[in-house]
């Protein structure tokens, strides 16, 4: 049989880069991994695997390091656990110890040996990648959305198009220094090819406001470009220098998500995302917002 088209080819694995160490939130990273800090009742990762999950992947590819342990062991079955739920007759936590992952999705580890940047640990994932287009998912940022996740509105964009697909948001301009900033072309919609990519740039070079978040839709391509890219400072290989070099090749599209995103590397991002999580989620809203409330009346803010 023909190679089938990019285009026709629905990604299928996902990769999740967990090698970090989380020191911006020491000490509570000392035995947790950032990875496994929740969100009302459920870790950061697993947000992330369910936004790859409900895009269509049904093979999840964490790179991770010798020392995590946790993120695997969340993932693998807890036998004692589940025996202890089960004869105290309660069903429903069972079901949800049971089944982090549905049937039909496998989770595969793979090591990081040294701690070479975000573009050595995709490289790491190519042997259960393959030949074919893959998603990466940064855990970090946690995209909240009503309607479909950003994955899966950037997998139906790269399946239609055959393009890779790399999410991006709209920052002010005096922050650009803060991002990768992409240069685009015929931007109409939602998306625009990229022709640039610009790492912090200052807002009076910016090219634009365009910032890239941490969602990728990436052709196989890539790991032949991470192998020939030059390690930068620290030894670390980019992932933005391959990404440059995959765009003079192939069509790299720029997608504006639909979806508001949170910076969980940061503490006021995950502090954030810990508000809007709770007031949308269906048992805690009107407590949560009663609370909140509460709270600023305490402190002296008019409510709005």
């Amino acid at each position: 049989m023909g190679q089938i088209p990019q285009g026709n080819r629905r990604i299928r694995k996902a990769v999740f880069p967990v090698a970090g160490l989380g020191t911006r939130f020491l000490p509570a990273t000392k035995t947790v991994p950032k990875e496994m800090l929740p969100i009302i009742d459920k870790p950061l990762i697993q947000y992330a695997v369910d936004e790859a999950i409900e895009a269509g992947c049904d093979t999840l590819v964490f790179v991770t390091n010798r020392y995590k342990h946790a993120v695997a062991d969340y993932f693998d079955k807890a036998y004692e656990l589940e025996h202890k739920l089960e004869r105290a007759g309660k069903t429903e936590q069972l079901e949800l110890v049971r089944h982090v992952l549905p049937d039909g999705v496998r989770a595969v580890f793979v090591t990081q040996a040294e701690a070479l940047g975000l573009g050595h640990a995709v490289l790491c994932a190519q042997p259960v990648v393959g030949d074919e287009p893959f998603a990466v998912l940064l855990p970090d940022d946690l995209i909240w959305n009503r309607g479909p996740g950003a994955l899966k509105q950037m997998a139906d964009v790269a399946q239609a198009t055959g393009a890779s697909v790399i999410a991006t948001q709209d920052v002010p301009r005096a922050k650009t220094g803060s991002y990768g900033i992409v240069a685009t072309e015929d931007f109409s919609g939602r998306q625009g090819r990229v022709t640039a990519m610009v790492e912090k740039p200052e807002p009076e070079v910016a090219p634009s406001t365009l910032a890239v978040v941490g969602r990728y839709v990436l052709s196989p391509r890539i790991f032949d470009l991470l192998q020939a890219t030059t390690p930068g400072a620290g030894g670390e290989i980019q992932l933005t220098d391959a990404i440059s070099a995959l765009l003079r090749e192939q069509p790299v599209l720029a997608y504006r998500f639909q979806g508001t995103r949170f910076d969980c590397g940061t503490h006021i991002g995950l502090v954030e995302a810990t508000i809007r999580y709770a007031l949308d989620h269906e048992m805690l809203s009107d407590a949560a917002r009663v609370m909140m409330q509460d709270a600023l009346g305490e402190m002296g803010v008019v409510e709005l």
